[in-house]
């Protein structure tokens, strides 16, 4: 089976958040593709099949190390890359992608050999409320301090229930995650956290045990530009670039916008450069 191996927010091989992308993958049980996902290491892998709705369109699957995901953002950005490389005529190109919870349009544009770049329109952002946790710069050994007093910590979700929680100073540097917090975050109605520096547009985030940081999150950009939008601190349909993976050694760039007032957040988009690093074939299928 083949695959096609690249890096996703980055303009450069070996740098922004890799993937594989596995183009042609139909006949893929999600136990096959769970295990191929373990084999390969990628923080994702994204499986692809073809759909009678026309060229531009793809049913998605998203693995990451632990199991499948209702929504991911640089998978379905490089995935969408990919497709424009194999078989786009244009320039410019729209993808549909369908997972098995939503489906995105995502944009390509061919910029040169092995170099494409891509936004994703996650759709509306919805706030599902403000919790107020004592112990929250406690989860990511950080003091109260270190969270920034003139922004609240916020769930919300473009595609996945992120806990937004702003920091300020070199806490962002500083911060590990000192618990596991999937029960945690639960009991707050929110799957993942996404750590933010509003004034220097810099995230982190981590897999909920702490054990893996992510190099670019696509779907907690997402929400970053919600929060920042609805707390003014980006205009309406404004982009800019939210940074992150700096500390992993893989400094990635996402541009991302929301279009709206307060609540009312109406769409929101996450884009990026992705490189093409390499292609090969798995000489065995798992069982």
């Amino acid at each position: 089976m083949r695959y096609l191996h690249v890096d996703v927010f980055s303009n450069r091989p070996y740098s922004g958040n890799s993937l594989a992308v596995f183009p042609d993958s139909a006949q893929l049980s999600a136990k096959q593709m769970a295990r191929i996902t373990q084999e390969m290491r990628h923080f994702e892998s994204v499986f692809l099949a073809r759909d009678p709705a026309g060229d531009r369109s793809r049913h998605a699957r998203v693995f990451d190390l632990a199991g499948e995901l209702d929504f991911a953002g640089h998978p379905l950005i490089g995935a969408a890359c990919v497709l424009h490389a194999l078989h786009g005529g244009d320039e410019t190109e729209t993808w549909g992608l369908k997972l098995k919870a939503r489906a995105v349009d995502v944009t390509t544009r061919r910029r040169a050999a092995g170099r494409y770049s891509a936004v994703l329109d996650q759709g509306p952002a919805a706030f599902l409320g403000r919790p107020d946790i004592a112990e929250l710069a406690a989860w990511f050994s950080l003091d109260a301090d270190d969270l920034d007093p003139d922004l609240p910590a916020e769930v919300l979700s473009t595609g996945l229930r992120y806990l937004m929680v702003p920091v300020r100073g070199d806490a962002l540097e500083r911060a590990r995650i000192a618990q596991d917090l999937e029960a945690p975050l639960a009991a707050h109605g929110a799957q993942f956290a996404y750590l933010l520096d509003a004034t220097a547009l810099e995230g982190r985030h981590w897999n909920n045990d702490g054990v893996l940081e992510d190099v670019a999150t696509g779907s907690g950009a997402g929400c970053a530009a919600a929060y920042l939008r609805r707390h003014s601190r980006i205009g309406d349909g404004e982009s800019v670039t939210l940074h992150q993976g700096r500390l992993t050694g893989r400094a990635s760039q996402m541009t991302i916008s929301a279009h709206g007032e307060g609540q009312d957040i109406r769409s929101v988009t996450v884009g990026g450069e992705v490189a093409f690093v390499a292609e090969g074939h798995l000489r065995e299928l798992p069982a």
